[in-house]
C-alpha cells in the first residue's frame, strides 16, 4: 500500500501533534494521555474510537509499565493495527462465481471504483459482467459505461427511472448464460437517509438470494474519506438494510482524513478491502494494516 501525498494530509497531521505532544511531556501521565485522546478525537477519529484507543494505551502503560513518552507513539500505531486488521475477512471471497453489490451515495467514488474492480479482476483471467442498477439517477448508466469501455467488460442496461430489481434479474440471467465469473452491479446512490433508496437496496439482496443463491456474496459499501463523521452515519444507515462485507475508502489523498477507516474499522466491525488513491482504473489498492498504522508514524526523509 503506498499512501505517498498521504503524509502530507491527514497522516502528516497526525503524526506531527503526537510527535509535539510526547516530545513536551518529560513523563507519561495522565495529562498526556488526555492530551492525546483530544488530539484523536480533533483528527476526525471520533470521540468513541478515540477513547478506546487511549483506554487501550492506558492498560499498556500500566501492564507495561510505559515510562518514556517516545514509546507511546509505537504503541497507538500498535493499537490502531489492531482494531484495522480484522484478519481473513480483509480478503475478497475467491470462490466463483461472485456477486459483488456495490453500495454508496452519489458522489463517493462508486462508479470509478466499480470500474477499478472490474480491472482488477480482469488481470487475474476472471470474466466480468456489470450491471448497471442504478437507474435512478440521469445518466448513470451511460457513465458506467464509459468506464467499462475503458476497462473492457460489457454492462447489462435497463431502462432509465426503472425497477433497479429487474436490471439485477436480467444480469444474473446473463451472467449464468455466459458463465461469467465475477458479477458487479451498481445502485442507487442518493442520500443514505432516504427510505425507498434503502427499500431498493433491500430488494437487490433478495433478487440476487432467490435467482442464484449459489453464487459467493460480496456487499461493498464505498466511503469517501473526505466527508469524515457522514462517512460514519453512512456505514450505520447502509449496515441497517445490507449485510455488509466490507468497506472501500475512495478519495484517501493528500487531503484525505484517513481517520474514517479507523473509525469505521472500530465502530462497525467491518473490514477495509480497498483503498482508492487516485483517479487512474489502476488507483485501487488491497487495504493494508500494517502500512496503514506504521504510516501515521512514519519520519519522512529529511
Amino acid at each position: 500500500m503506498v499512501f505517498g501525498e498521504n503524509r502530507k494530509g491527514f497522516f502528516g497531521r497526525l503524526q506531527q501533534r503526537i510527535t509535539d505532544a510526547v516530545t513536551r511531556r518529560p513523563k507519561v501521565d495522565e495529562d498526556l494521555l488526555e492530551e492525546l485522546e483530544e488530539i484523536l478525537i480533533t483528527s476526525d477519529i471520533g470521540m468513541d474510537t478515540s477513547t478506546h484507543i487511549i483506554e487501550r494505551l492506558r492498560e499498556d502503560v500500566r501492564e507495561q509499565r510505559i515510562s518514556e513518552p517516545e514509546d507511546v507513539e509505537e504503541r497507538i500505531s500498535l493499537i490502531v493495527r489492531s482494531l484495522v486488521d480484522k484478519g481473513e475477512r480483509l480478503k475478497m471471497a475467491d470462490a466463483y462465481p461472485l456477486i459483488v453489490l456495490m453500495i454508496g451515495v452519489n458522489g463517493g467514488g462508486k462508479t470509478t471504483t466499480i470500474a477499478k474492480l472490474a480491472r482488477r479482476y480482469k488481470a487475474q483471467g476472471r470474466s466480468v459482467l456489470l450491471a448497471a442498477a442504478d437507474t435512478f439517477r440521469a445518466a448513470a448508466a451511460d457513465q458506467l459505461s464509459v468506464w467499462a469501455d475503458r476497462v473492457g467488460v460489457e454492462v447489462i442496461r435497463g431502462a432509465e427511472g426503472g425497477d433497479p430489481s429487474s436490471v439485477v434479474f436480467d444480469s444474473i440471467k446473463a451472467a449464468k448464460a455466459r458463465n461469467i465469473d465475477v458479477l458487479i452491479c451498481d445502485t442507487a446512490g442518493r442520500l443514505q437517509n432516504k427510505r425507498n433508496l434503502m427499500s431498493e437496496l433491500e430488494k437487490m439482496s433478495k433478487v440476487i438470494g432467490r435467482e442464484y443463491p449459489e453464487a459467493a456474496r460480496e456487499n461493498l459499501l464505498v466511503l469517501d474519506a473526505t466527508t469524515g463523521k457522514n462517512a460514519v452515519s453512512q456505514a450505520k444507515e447502509f449496515g441497517t438494510v445490507a449485510d455488509i462485507t466490507g468497506l472501500v475508502i475512495t478519495k484517501l489523498d493528500g487531503t484525505a482524513k484517513g481517520g474514517v477507516a479507523i473509525t469505521v474499522s472500530d465502530e462497525f466491525d467491518l473490514p477495509v478491502k480497498f483503498i482508492g488513491v487516485g483517479e487512474k482504473p489502476d488507483d485501487l489498492e488491497p487495504f493494508d494494516p500494517a502500512s496503514f498504522a506504521e504510516s501515521i508514524f512514519e519520519r519522512e526523509a529529511l
